[in-house]
């Protein structure tokens, strides 16, 4: 994959539309959630993931945890039931990944869950985060914005 301009966009509205069209056109986004920064690429789009892997010099055996919106949005990509929909709704949104059966009709690439049959999955509590996630209306796959092996940036 090609390098790209890096573009900052500010954490408005006109930005959040801008990067959430970034992502549905199979570009990366960083952005923040209330833990580290995310380096997002939708997860529905395997050369999107794969720039993930290349960006990060991420071992592509190595899992990814998958952002939603919303509890809604994780049920249609995965299992969410019994206590982990229990612990979904107690902590979401926030900072617990659940790693859940994966829906077989979910469309994830297999990068993404480096071909297994659960996928980790997220709602942050960040309110710019979510509004990110809402507006790009995909499964956003985004491990922490830092080269593998690295500190993850707060």
């Amino acid at each position: 994959m090609p390098a790209r301009e890096t573009i900052v966009l500010p954490p408005n509205h006109a930005g959040i539309f801008e990067a959430a069209r970034i992502l549905r056109e199979g570009g990366l986004a960083a952005f923040p959630t209330e833990t580290v920064y995310g380096l997002g690429a939708n997860a529905t789009d395997g050369r999107a993931v794969a720039g993930i892997f290349e960006a990060k010099d991420r071992p592509r055996f190595n899992p990814l945890i998958v952002h939603v919106a919303n509890l809604e949005a994780a049920s249609e990509i995965a299992l969410v039931e019994g206590d982990a929909l229990r612990l979904a709704q107690a902590f979401w949104p926030g900072p617990l990944s659940l790693v859940l059966p994966l829906r077989p009709e979910a469309g994830l690439s297999d990068l993404v869950t480096a071909g297994l049959s659960t996928v980790a999955v997220r709602v942050p509590d960040l309110a710019l985060a979510r509004a990110l996630l809402a507006e790009a209306r995909v499964p956003v796959a985004a491990p922490s914005a830092n080269r593998s092996g690295r500190i993850s940036p707060t």
